[in-house]
């Protein structure tokens, strides 16, 4: 049960990558670099920099640049409020510099498109997108405006990505689940999958490896102290430091974004995950066929929502496209932006990534960071998601149990169930 208990931490950790943004900056890079930037005071603050040389940018600058592409990538920390303002005013200042722009969004997913064209064209209401729609928990804060501005406009909006129950699937049973699809469902996820190795795929196993043994015992030095201040809420709190989740011994791990419960949505990684128990070949093999299938739900909506950009470029010629995703999507032109790649090489195409500073009164960057976009946009740090690390391990325990709950709907056992 240790290793099953260890593989569902594992399986947290990897759903922190789906669907979210992970900040590049790490203060165990080279010195930082700043340009004398003022303090970014409140969350709205922002900074461009031109990932080639460093230099500060104004936004005008910024957009009359990418306004020269046919494809921009925003990526994100999935409810970051200065973010979600900066990508605001660049869709509408690119859209100012060429009119024939389209939106697409990882934010809806491909089965959902007749939605949200029926909503552009004022034949339904918002509550009806936003519930049949399945729209995200942040939807009216962080997307409403850049949809409200594409109505306004006459402008496309892409609902890009994959439904959630595929990805769900792939996760599960792995990517031959996808021959057991029926139509019209097999239409909604990308008809090619990319899983092969390579950079994207080795970035992926670094972040869920150096996560998933960042235990109790690689704390930063306060973390004890931290540990001993555990505010009185008046609720009881049952925290053990794995996960006690009840299942069969032969589960198949499971990863599931969940927009409003990652701890990477801010900027930031939590650190207080249990560490990984056991040893030796089998749990090494174990753990490596857990990254497989979570990396191929990653690959499933990195490449629907590359496929769905491509569909749309080639039935639209002469449009550009401002898509927005959670970053590890698109940092350093991996993930999404390499399939999109694939699919049409001639492509001009350009990466926005954030960087959540580690300083908000002295913001600065690393030569790594400015290596992660065509622009780097400089944000506010994040408020700390938990102080002490037993309310992390209690928010941990919860969400993991949730998770192993979900099951497959496409699989003949769940269909013969439902029959």
């Amino acid at each position: 049960m240790n290793k099953l208990r260890a593989l569902t931490l594992a399986a947290f950790v990897a759903s922190l990558v789906a669907c979210s943004g992970v900040p590049a900056n790490d203060p165990s890079q080279a010195d930082k670099t700043t340009a004398n930037i003022a303090p970014l005071t409140d969350i709205y603050d922002t900074v461009w920099i031109r990932g080639e040389d460093g230099i500060v940018k104004t936004l005008d600058q910024v957009a009359d640049d990418l306004s020269r592409y046919d494809v921009v990538f925003f990526g994100e920390f999935h409810g970051h409020s200065g973010i979600h303002l900066a990508q605001m005013q660049m869709f509408r200042a690119l859209q100012q510099r060429y009119p024939d722009m389209t939106l697409s969004l990882e934010q809806f997913e491909r089965d959902t498109q007749p939605l949200l064209d029926q909503y552009l064209a004022g034949d339904i209401g918002e509550k009806v997108l936003e519930e049949d729609g399945r729209a995200w928990p942040n939807y009216k804060q962080s997307y409403r405006p850049l949809v409200e501005y594409s109505k306004d406009n006459g402008l496309p909006v892409v609902a890009a990505n994959a439904p959630k129950q595929a990805v769900i699937c792939v996760s599960k049973k792995g990517p031959e689940i996808l021959d057991e699809i029926p139509m019209p469902d097999r239409t909604w996820v990308a008809a090619e999958l990319h899983i092969e190795e390579g950079a994207y795929l080795d970035k992926y196993r670094s972040f869920i490896m150096n996560s998933s043994t960042h235990g109790p015992d690689k704390k930063d030095a306060d973390d004890a102290e931290k540990n001993g201040r555990c505010a009185d809420t008046g609720t009881e709190t049952d925290v053990e430091v794995e996960a006690e989740v009840e299942v069969e011994a032969d589960v198949e791990v499971e990863v599931e974004a969940e927009t409003d419960e990652s701890a990477a949505e801010t900027g930031k990684n939590t650190h207080a995950m249990a560490p990984m128990e056991g040893s030796g070949e089998d749990m090494s093999e174990m753990m490596q066929a857990m990254i497989m299938k979570s990396f191929s739900s990653q690959v499933l909506r990195d490449d629907t929502m590359a496929e769905s950009i491509a569909i749309h470029l080639q039935e639209n010629p002469g449009r550009k496209v401002l898509h927005l995703d959670g970053n590890f999507h698109s940092a350093s032109h991996l993930g999404t932006v390499e399939r999109l790649k694939l699919r049409m090489p001639d492509l001009k195409i350009a990466v926005i990534n954030p960087i959540a500073v580690e300083d908000n009164n002295s913001p600065a960057w690393t030569e790594e960071d400015a290596a992660t976009g065509d622009y780097i946009l400089l944000v506010r740090e994040m408020p700390e998601m938990f102080v002490c690390e037993a309310r992390e391990l209690e928010f941990q325990r919860k969400t993991i149990k949730k998770r192993m709950g979900n099951k497959c709907v496409y699989s003949q056992e769940t269909a013969q169930q439902e029959e």
